[in-house]
């Protein structure tokens, strides 16, 4: 489904750009937050006040009713991939492994996303996108630089998770265009959530039981609050709306651009220095993303 026709044609361009700066705060953020409590805790946490958030704004400005009754088990089945096992394998595998491991296996992501929809018949298999995929892959593991990760015996655990977390989110991505366009971003995403807190916000509260909450500092909670709204609402809100507009394959592939991103914010809020190697990679990543999001017309006979 293309753009509405009073809306801008780079208008879902820039709502994934506003995702991957979301996301990309968390692997940092989720790190602080999971040297106090468990991960499973902070799981819960995150989908019950996500769930919460969008049910009152939701309410607030219509109905929760979906247009088809069968789309209360498609979105049960979306929250399982989408939600419950992408979130518990990602910071499950974030608390087991490295962050810079995290960000490269990321770079899985498209690929899963493109090879299911090739197989599903959502993609259609260009050469082009595949070429893309590969350019920005490619930038986002020069930029990451490889020889910071530690693929070792005490993080292949978490490696794996996040790789699995990586091919669940390659699932929803690529099957979830249908529904969410045809019920709406945010009244989709309020039941996703809603379904998947009915999993993760019990095992969460499990999970705190032997964690004495007095002692958790008040910046914990606000980073708490802010992975819930910040990295996870307004995020997961902003891809369902693009991805009503724009292929999965074109959704993620933006993935690749949270580490340019975050080399960005360190260049302007640390200080940091702008390097060739940067500037190669980043040249990279924007090429492949241009290959996979460009629309090419076959040429007429």
């Amino acid at each position: 489904m293309s753009t509405k026709p009073d809306e801008p044609l780079y208008s879902p361009h820039l709502a994934l750009l506003a995702v991957q700066l979301f996301f990309g705060s968390l692997p940092v953020i989720g790190k602080v937050v999971l040297a106090v409590i468990p991960s499973v805790a902070l799981v819960g946490f995150r989908v019950g006040i996500t769930a919460l958030v969008l049910f009152v704004f939701q309410r607030s400005r219509a109905n929760l009713r979906l247009k088809q009754r069968g789309d209360y088990w498609r979105l049960a089945v979306l929250s399982v991939f989408g939600v419950t096992i992408n979130q518990l394998l990602f910071v499950g595998g974030l608390s087991l492994t490295k962050a810079s491991n995290t960000s490269l296996l990321a770079v899985t992501i498209p690929i899963f996303a493109l090879t299911i929809g090739a197989i599903s018949g959502v993609e259609k298999l260009r050469v082009v996108k595949i070429f893309g995929i590969v350019l920005a892959a490619t930038g986002d593991i020069l930029l990451i630089d490889p020889r910071k990760a530690s693929f070792s015996s005490e993080t292949t655990l978490g490696d794996l998770m996040i790789i699995l977390n990586s091919l669940s989110y390659g699932i929803y991505v690529t099957s979830s265009k249908d529904v969410l366009t045809r019920n709406g971003a945010v009244k989709s995403m309020t039941w996703i959530f809603i379904f998947a807190s009915v999993v993760c916000v019990p095992l969460g509260l499990y999970s705190m039981s032997d964690i004495d909450v007095v002692s958790i500092t008040p910046a914990i909670w606000l980073l708490i609050l802010y992975i819930a709204i910040i990295a996870t609402a307004m995020p997961y809100l902003f891809n369902a709306w693009a991805l009503a507009r724009v292929n999965p394959s074109t959704v993620a592939v933006y993935i690749y651009l949270q580490p340019v991103i975050g080399f960005l914010l360190a260049v302007f809020l640390l200080g940091e220095n702008v390097g060739l190697n940067f500037i190669a990679a980043a040249l990279l990543i924007f090429a492949g993303v241009y290959l996979v999001t460009k629309k090419f017309i076959p040429a007429q006979t």
